[in-house]
């Protein structure tokens, strides 16, 4: 069965029948009850008259209608190409006013959300853009070596360093690549911390593990400063990550010889973890940008590293409501400081 849809001309012409057949009726029945033709004129007057304004009232009714219908359409179409706010008379009271209201409300939350969208696309091309730059150099070394091998005769020794060549730069690739997912990771929130009360020298023994290796084949003197059984909320995986950041950070930066001391202090809002080295230290005018993803300061290209480190370190540090801090001075070392909050 079809059915038609009730427009506005079809709602008048139902309304004037019914007015007519009603006035009819109306008349019928004075003139039966009456038999006064002059009452049944005056009531045809009447009844004329009323058709009349009613008639005037339902095309004043549609014309004010299409105006608001082709304003708010006029109105959405605009917001939906943001082009232009809606209009709002805060002082009105009307049907109008309160729908514009809404629309305004409406507007604002779309023109968040397309801002949102933008700057989650321009991070992912960043992203993007970041990766590509950041593998050609080890791909481009890996594809001349490999070249060099299948191409010219060398000597068993030449192969030997070639080869340990070879690792060095699929290690670097592989922690490129590692430390990419990672960030892509908290960026885009697949990743959840799961804050939980756990001792933090546990935490802090896995970070140091890490770095064990590097440390003794600089003859680096470590010390540790950590109260016994202190629990704290945080997620220690991931908080054991950017620990570890920072301690690797310090040993790449420290001469050899020199010395890390790490201390943990419980205040009664935050914990607050020192990472202290006799490293080249940190320029001042350069401490505000260390924390940037694949920032590298020029003086220090010939150490090892892609500047990912500290970017790492402050995302998780922050996402567990805390925040790192830098003290340094050039060739005086630096102290790197993680406040974990308490709660």
């Amino acid at each position: 069965m079809k059915v038609e849809k009730l427009s506005v001309k079809n709602f008048i012409r139902c309304a004037a029948c019914g007015a007519v057949l009603t006035s009819a009726v109306f008349l019928l029945v004075l003139y039966l009850t009456t038999r006064n033709l002059y009452l049944v004129f005056y009531g045809l007057i009447l009844t004329a008259a009323l058709f009349l304004w009613g008639t005037v009232f339902l095309c004043y009714f549609q014309r004010k209608l299409t105006l608001f219908t082709d304003n708010l359409c006029r109105t959405l179409d605009d917001m939906m190409n943001s082009t232009a706010r809606p209009q709002t008379d805060y002082e009105a009271e009307t049907i109008l006013a309160r729908i514009s209201f809404r629309l305004e409300r409406l507007y604002h939350v779309m023109q968040q959300n397309r801002a949102v969208t933008a700057k989650e696309k321009s991070e992912l091309q960043s992203l993007v853009s970041d990766i590509s730059h950041q593998t050609k150099t080890p791909i481009a070394n890996l594809k001349m070596l490999n070249e060099t091998l299948l191409t010219r005769f060398v000597s068993e020794e030449q192969r030997r360093e070639f080869l340990q060549a070879s690792e060095s730069q699929i290690e670097k690739l592989d922690f490129l690549i590692q430390a990419m997912v990672k960030t892509s990771r908290l960026e885009t929130g697949v990743i959840t911390l799961e804050k939980k009360y756990t001792r933090i020298g546990e935490t802090l023994v896995t970070a140091i593990n890490g770095v064990l290796a590097s440390m003794e084949k600089k003859q680096i003197e470590l010390s540790v400063e950590c109260p016994e059984d202190l629990l704290v909320c945080h997620d220690s995986r991931w908080t054991s990550e950017a620990l570890f950041n920072l301690l690797d950070n310090a040993v790449k930066y420290t001469p050899d010889g020199g010395s890390i001391h790490v201390t943990v202090q419980n205040w009664e809002m935050y914990l607050k973890i020192d990472v202290a080295d006799s490293g080249r230290g940190i320029p001042e005018n350069q401490q505000a940008a260390i924390f940037k993803r694949f920032y590298r300061e020029e003086s220090v290209h010939d150490v090892e590293g892609i500047g990912i480190g500290l970017y790492l370190a402050r995302e998780i540090i922050t996402m567990q409501g805390g925040y790192i801090a830098v003290s340094s001075h050039a060739g005086k070392g630096s102290t790197f400081s993680v406040f974990l909050p308490q709660r």
